[in-house]
């Protein structure tokens, strides 16, 4: 072997190492994870407030004790979630960076962006499905008093196509779908506003910049019970425990068969071990089966799942052709 070949194999091997040292104290068993006086963070792709945000607040503190750890949220907002994601997918495989992922994020934006940073199937592990989430037909009724329930909406519609506008959280996000959904549905026309997230739609509606918002339930809890917006209809099949009152958009539209809901779950590096998955998996599902969880997860209008890392990876692999095509059938594309 020449001295140039002997020198190029110990630089590329040196390379090789210095790629992989950053990843070598990944925890290989169950036992060894956490890792003392590391943290945990638990990586959103929406702002303050939304219901990504929510939920993971709502779990941090638990999950913490259960791991002996400090659990912290990390929001890493853009790009619909893809800049949380690719932060996620790139991290140390140890179990300490989690992402708190979204429909929207795993299943949509493969279809709607035309450069994706990563693959969701293959560079993404997923733990645990926490929650079935749909979203409500949300009205300002001091701003649109006209709009009194869901017919009344595609009555003004159809009246003025074109003229009703809705907010959505993001040009293809899975409210902007759900608007689309709806107005296929019903044969109206309306225009879409997209804002950088749920707070920033809301603070639409309220100001009266938009008519209509179709946003994920978690969020509207405490504007709802205050009176600040009135719930025309819900997107699940059937009422939900949180909102009782409030039907679902299939009844209040009179659109048989009308239903559009999402998921959140929990997702890690992808070579991440699978000890480390099945413990991270195994202490969320005690937190979130527990009779609290659960009755808050219901109060969220939110639908408890709880399905460990094999059942959510089937849920995502399921989801993505279904949302290829309602994206496909919006039109919707991020370049």
């Amino acid at each position: 072997m020449s001295i140039r070949s002997s020198a190029t194999r110990r630089a590329a091997l040196a390379a090789a190492l210095a790629f992989t040292a950053p990843f070598a104290s990944a925890p290989a068993a169950a036992q060894d994870f956490p890792v003392q006086g590391k943290p945990i963070t638990i990586v959103g792709g929406f702002p303050n407030g939304s219901g990504t945000d929510i939920y993971s607040r709502r779990l941090a503190e638990p999950l913490g004790r259960a791991l002996g750890a400090t659990v912290v949220v990390d929001n890493r907002v853009g790009a619909g979630g893809n800049i949380a994601m690719d932060h996620v997918a790139k991290s140390m495989p140890d179990g300490h960076t989690i992402l708190f992922g979204t429909s929207a994020m795993l299943a949509i934006n493969p279809a709607l962006y035309a450069r994706m940073p990563l693959d969701t199937m293959k560079d993404l592990a997923p733990v645990i499905a926490l929650a079935d989430v749909p979203n409500a037909l949300t009205v300002a009724p001091d701003r649109r008093p006209n709009l009194t329930d869901c017919r009344a909406v595609i009555a003004a519609a159809k009246a003025a196509p074109g003229r009703l506008n809705y907010a959505s959280t993001g040009n293809g996000a899975s409210t902007h779908l759900a608007g689309a959904q709806f107005a296929a549905a019903a044969g109206i026309e309306m225009t879409h506003v997209p804002y950088r997230g749920g707070p920033f739609a809301m603070t639409a509606l309220l100001g009266g910049e938009v008519d209509i918002f179709l946003h994920q339930t978690p969020a509207l809890v405490g504007p709802y019970r205050q009176g600040q917006v009135k719930l025309l209809g819900v997107t699940s099949r059937g009422r939900l425990a949180g909102f009782p009152d409030v039907p679902p958009m299939a009844e209040a539209c009179n659109l048989p068969g009308f239903a559009t809901t999402t998921w959140y779950l929990l997702a890690v590096p992808a070579s991440t071990p699978q000890p480390v998955i099945a413990k991270l998996a195994a202490e969320v599902r005690k937190i979130i089966d527990e009779a609290g969880f659960v009755a808050w997860i219901n109060e969220q209008g939110m639908t408890q799942m709880s399905e460990g890392p094999t059942e959510a990876r089937k849920l995502l692999e399921a989801d993505l052709p279904v949302w290829a095509e309602v994206v496909r059938r919006s039109g919707a594309r991020v370049d």
